[in-house]
């Protein structure tokens, strides 16, 4: 079967299609014949060499999220059968044209949506929903800051955090992206490079903040969150290592967290796949969340998908299709 692999870390251009073997579902996993798959950050950060992939996945393979049909189940699968439209969340090994993975980790596609926009779906529903819903535990009528609102993260929390109640504020890098994520549903939209979100928010205050930047935004979140607030990272874009006072979370009771998605065990994959499907699938069905694509590339300009993807002009998802 054909795939791109990672010949050696480095930019896009050491993403190469090439001949792999063939691969057979076995246990309790399903085989996908894959008609689209999505681009994410981490793809890149692998590509590069700064994202390793978990053992005993296929490392030079990069991609996490696919939409396909399923042409095998393996004998221990009861959940699925041959035929079925899927789309999956992966350790790696994404961007091919077959991928193998437990039935635990696959959802129907939605009625009316296609392959590409189910492509762009699990890791960014995953990611939200584990960590705004379940590790922030943000209510209705509780204020969500998002920061990076255009990127494929930050469309799908908007949506998400509006149709359950919530004040949405976002940061964004232009007036575009900002038009784009008001009609989403963000209630307030604050561009990073002209306007210091901390003092606009600094009287008003937020309950939890979804950050993928760190470095100087450490400080500036923490002063802006509420008393109980929640600061939840998923990146450090700017710099992982930052000073804490402590004293600042005792007396705000704040709670500062973060999770990375790829490596969690199947058991929790397989809870948070049934909790999305409980409680987002519904979304996409009645139309109130719908998939942003930016732009679909074959999978054989998957150099300039990349390169895409690293100029950071997008808003919603960029996806490869196998057809």
């Amino acid at each position: 079967m054909k795939a791109i692999t990672i010949t050696e870390f480095g930019s896009a251009e050491v993403l190469q299609v090439t001949e792999v073997p063939d691969i057979t579902a076995t246990a309790n996993e399903v085989l996908i014949e894959v008609k689209a798959s999505g681009i994410n950050r981490s793809d890149v950060l692998q590509r590069q060499g700064n994202y390793a992939a978990p053992n005993n996945t296929t490392n030079q393979i990069p991609g996490l999220e696919v939409a396909g049909v399923i042409v095998a189940c393996g004998p221990e699968v009861t959940q699925w059968k041959k035929g079925d439209k899927v789309c999956a969340l992966l350790p790696g090994g994404g961007y091919a044209q077959f991928v193998t993975v437990k039935e635990g980790q696959c959802l129907p596609i939605p009625e009316g949506l296609t392959y590409i926009e189910a492509a762009g779906l699990p890791e960014t529903v995953f990611t939200v929903w584990s960590n705004i819903f379940e590790r922030g535990q943000l209510h209705p009528k509780e204020t969500l800051l998002v920061h990076g609102g255009s990127s494929g993260i930050g469309v799908t929390a908007i949506q998400i955090a509006h149709a359950f109640g919530s004040r949405v504020i976002t940061t964004v890098g232009n007036e575009e992206k900002a038009n784009h994520c008001y009609a989403l549903g963000a209630d307030l939209c604050i561009n990073y490079k002209t306007q210091d979100f901390e003092s606009l928010l600094q009287e008003e205050g937020v309950d939890v903040i979804l950050d993928m930047i760190g470095g100087t935004y450490f400080q500036k979140n923490l002063n802006i969150l509420n008393e109980d607030g929640r600061l939840i990272h998923i990146n450090a874009a700017e710099g992982s290592d930052v000073t804490l006072a402590i004293w600042q979370l005792m007396i705000k009771r704040l709670t500062v967290t973060g999770s990375t998605l790829r490596g969690r065990d199947y058991d929790y994959k397989k809870q948070l796949a049934t909790a999305v499907h409980t409680h987002v699938w519904p979304l996409l069905v009645n139309g109130t969340f719908k998939p942003i694509i930016y732009k679909v590339f074959p999978y054989t300009d998957v150099v300039a998908a990349h390169q895409c993807m690293e100029q950071s002009n997008h808003i919603g998802k960029l996806i490869l299709t196998w057809e």
